[in-house]
């Protein structure tokens, strides 16, 4: 027997719904029907596009959360279903499942709840030709599945020959950027791999030696840690610098827990800001037009580089939109980057006789190749290549535990009426930090600039019960203190019920 059920309503009762990158929920609310069903929606609308027939193959993998492979499991037992093939591609990292379906034409899975804690987990869906939108998503919602009244996945999976072996992503995946930036690019370098719990800790080992540097490998933890790109914890700061002492590197590697979001550390031990490596990045590979949420540091204008910047809504859908309205506008080279760091390459790129290919989704890896192939090609340290930017700092840090509806509440209140209501309103809760508020965006959140040139931007997060709040100042230690002093005045505000 089965059950015909509503996508949209088993949504709304288990509480596992969309975010900014694919459905995430809690590991007690994600149980076998739930995941088993929103693949099933995931390759019925695919069907209903023509990307996805019963005979065809679809690629899944998983980040190291203990729950990723009874998910996993769910996933594929959906996907047999269906009538399709699983292309079991194990525990890598996302952008290369993603690579590795967009390659053949195939859709990809990929079980990961990204850097949030390892109670919640979520899965990612990617079309054969690139990341699902928003179209996608609401497009998902709607279909009604017939999920089994009673089934166990992995029985399912053993009872089943269509199951594959594991395939191998990892070496395509490192030979496009050894091919690409050259075997001997990090020759002389000495780097620290931050392996912690990322799914990519060994690939990010084996692409530093292939491309000739010296790799030490640091903080390997078989418990999974929520490290947040966006955030990185006081701890981490503490060991980067340690590490960065102690053994004379040049720079920190490391990543998210599926790795598609990078974190860089300079010489000193200090890591990088995502929107700040995107721009060096960009540079580096010689893009003309970029898209960037709205949450991302103001250099990437103010530094004149690029023919055209085009601001969106936090999240890579929507970045990924801008994209292609930048492809429309006919700009010879694209790409995309996040506040997290993750970079999207929208089109090819072609340096010194080499050829990257596209990949339009989050991506950790070429965004800190690229910047320590350029910073040794110029002769600087990571810290002199970012000091040439211009002088504009962002922080970000996040209220945990603050349920959606409040966060909700309180940006709604803070811009309710005329401009000169909402200004003021806004003047009145941060001018004594900030000064007069001269300007406001509702893109995304709250963005709200003052006149001593700071900026504040509050958004509920779209997948966690957190209020981000990103600072932007032209001092560092500004920037960080600011952040501290608005997360305290929200979150008096919001105990007040404002």
């Amino acid at each position: 027997m089965a059950q015909n059920m509503s996508v949209a309503d088993i949504m709304s009762h288990s509480g596992v719904a969309f975010g900014t990158s694919g459905a995430r929920g809690l590991v007690s609310a994600m149980t076998d029907r739930v995941c088993f069903a929103y693949t099933m929606g995931f390759l019925q609308h695919l069907e209903a596009e023509g990307l996805f027939s019963p005979g065809q193959h679809v690629a899944i993998a998983g980040d190291l959360r203990p729950s990723s492979p009874r998910i996993m499991a769910a996933c594929a037992a959906a996907i047999i279903h269906m009538g399709g093939h699983v292309d079991y591609c194990g525990f890598v990292p996302s952008p290369a499942v993603a690579a590795y379906g967009f390659a053949r034409g195939m859709a990809s899975m990929m079980v990961t709840g990204s850097h949030i804690p390892d109670d919640r987990n979520g899965i990612k869906f990617n079309r054969p030709d690139g990341e699902i939108l928003k179209a996608d998503e609401l497009a998902m919602r709607a279909q009604r599945v017939n999920v089994p009244d009673i089934f166990d996945a992995h029985e399912m999976l053993l009872a089943t020959p269509e199951m594959d072996p594991l395939v191998d992503v990892t070496d395509a995946y490192v030979a496009r950027y050894v091919d690409f930036f050259g075997a001997q690019a990090l020759h002389g370098l000495r780097l620290g791999i931050y392996e912690h719990s990322a799914v990519g800790r060994d690939l990010l080992v084996m692409l530093v030696e292939q491309m000739g540097g010296q790799a030490y490998r640091l903080g390997r933890s078989e418990t999974f840690i929520p490290v947040d790109t966006e955030a990185v914890r006081p701890e981490d700061q503490i060991l980067a610098r340690q590490w960065a002492a102690e053994l004379h590197l040049d720079a920190i590697l490391s990543t998210d827990g599926d790795s598609d979001r990078p974190l860089l550390a300079d010489e000193n031990g200090n890591w990088m800001r995502g929107d700040i490596l995107g721009i060096l990045c960009a540079s580096a590979l010689g893009i003309k037009a970029v898209a960037t949420p709205v949450s991302c540091n103001s250099a990437v204008e103010l530094c004149g580089m690029f023919d055209e910047v085009r601001r969106t809504r936090i999240g890579s859908p929507f970045v990924i939109e801008a994209m292609q309205e930048l492809a429309k506008a006919q700009h010879t080279t694209i790409c995309g980057y996040e506040a997290n760091g993750g970079f999207l390459l929208a089109t090819p790129v072609d340096m010194g006789g080499r050829h990257l290919t596209a990949l339009p989704t989050r991506d950790a890896v070429l965004p800190i190749m690229a910047v320590l192939v350029d910073a040794k090609r110029r002769g600087l340290a990571l810290s002199m290549l970012q000091d040439q930017l211009p002088q504009r700092y962002t922080f970000s840090d996040r209220l945990q535990n603050v349920p959606t509806a409040q966060s909700q509440a309180l940006i709604r209140y803070l811009q309710t009426g005329s401009d000169a209501d909402i200004l003021a309103r806004l003047t009145h809760m941060f001018g004594a930090l900030c000064g007069q508020a001269i300007h406001f965006d509702t893109t995304d959140g709250l963005r709200i600039s003052f006149d001593n040139d700071d900026i504040v931007h509050l958004r509920p997060s779209g997948n966690a019960p957190e209020l981000r709040c990103y600072t932007e100042s032209a001092d560092s230690e500004r920037a960080a203190s600011l952040n501290g002093v608005v997360l305290k005045i929200v979150r008096d505000n919001a105990e007040k019920g404002l």
